[in-house]
């Protein structure tokens, strides 16, 4: 099977940034909307700026294609932070290896302990978070953490350094379900501007550890690219055509794209390519159109009005009562955050939001299920 690297070479930046510019027109907009299935030029008029003219009749059948797909059911989650120890020093992260930041790495006990007030409020899945630093949370650390916490979550995901198809599928066996893993961006010169050195450096081997978690038994695999590093159009269209072709050469598998928007950071640079609140909407809901299968995330990252606003539109899964210290659900850390949250509403009080919303707060579900031996 082909991999993606490969058939990203056949998409040079030229190439997206002509295809973007020839479906810059009213006409090609209303066909990629009249179209049953969009291939690559209908998604690109979709991201463009002609697109944002129409924005309502694109809503709407984002609305509806969500609504066939997933019904009125929205699913939760909390990030969990065990380590902010860091061995690159990428450009926007807080937890920059030269950032003079306070770091810490929870023991086992300290990250069960931050596990179970999140299952005490009602979470049923998490996201374990941690810095890129294999020393500090080496791959033993998630699987005897993962072993530990399965009782109390339907579903365990990741989102740490990339590792080889052995390492994933170590945690496979333990029990973790899920893996988030984004290529901050998929423009090769940038990406290597972003990340001046560290294991991160390596473009290639981190696009391609969401293919090798797949194949190490992984049944949810969640990619995307942090908004405010590049045109956020191009980015955009790469997301959507690695999350197609997972979707195609992965079908066992569910794939969830997400939109991190690059936020205020410790010691991070002011985003050189600014995505404000409507291209976001468009870009999300064009990503529905062209992924009618796909879950879509949307974390506190956003605001409480915007993702209210939102929730009707695409969305599918939400963070809520997120902390992005390690340490700050059970131990209230006061040490620096990934990045700065700008919904701070609580589960429960997200779960009343949603249900006036006319949607139903999932905490629990039965996927797993389906990919149980």
């Amino acid at each position: 099977m082909t991999e993606f690297f490969d058939m990203l070479r056949e998409w040079p930046p030229e190439r997206v940034r002509d295809l973007l510019e020839g479906s810059d027109c009213e006409q090609a907009v209303e066909r990629a909307l009249a179209r049953p299935v969009p291939e690559a030029h209908d998604f690109a008029a979709l991201l463009s700026p002609a697109a944002a003219l129409r924005l309502e009749p694109m809503a709407r059948r984002a609305a509806a294609l969500t609504r066939q797909r997933f019904g009125h059911v929205l699913q939760f989650y909390a990030p969990l932070y065990v380590s902010n120890h860091c061995v690159n020093s990428c450009r926007y992260c807080g937890f920059n290896r030269r950032n003079r930041v306070q770091r810490r790495c929870l023991t086992i006990d300290e990250a069960v302990a931050e596990a179970t007030v999140l299952a005490e409020q009602g979470f049923r899945h998490i996201l374990l978070v941690s810095g890129e630093d294999r020393k500090a949370v080496p791959v033993d650390y998630f699987t005897e953490l993962t072993v530990r916490l399965r009782q109390l979550f339907a579903s365990i995901a990741i989102e740490i350094y990339p590792l080889a198809e052995a390492g994933y599928r170590r945690l496979v066996e333990a029990g973790v379900d899920s893996l988030t893993l984004y290529q901050e961006t998929y423009l090769p010169d940038l990406y290597s501007r972003m990340h001046p050195d560290g294991p991160k450096r390596d473009f290639r081997f981190r696009l391609e550890s969401v293919e090798r978690a797949a194949r190490a038994g992984v049944a949810f695999l969640g990619i995307g690219a942090l908004l405010g590093l590049a045109d956020w159009r191009v980015d955009g269209f790469y997301v959507g055509l690695h999350a197609r072709w997972l979707l195609r050469n992965y079908w066992r598998q569910q794939v969830s794209v997400s939109f991190p928007r690059l936020r205020q950071a410790s010691g991070a640079l002011i985003p050189p390519c600014p995505v404000d609140d409507r291209a976001f909407v468009q870009l999300m809901i064009a990503q529905r159109l062209f992924l009618p299968d796909a879950g879509l995330v949307l974390s506190t990252r956003e605001d409480a009005e915007l993702r209210d606003r939102l929730i009707p539109l695409a969305v599918t899964r939400l963070s809520a009562g997120s902390k992005t210290t390690p340490g700050g659900y059970a131990n209230k850390a006061d040490g620096e955050p990934q990045f700065e949250v700008q919904d701070h509403r609580s589960l429960a009080a997200m779960h009343e939001r949603v249900r006036q919303l006319g949607f139903d707060p999932v905490d629990k579900d039965w996927d797993c299920a389906y990919h149980s031996p």
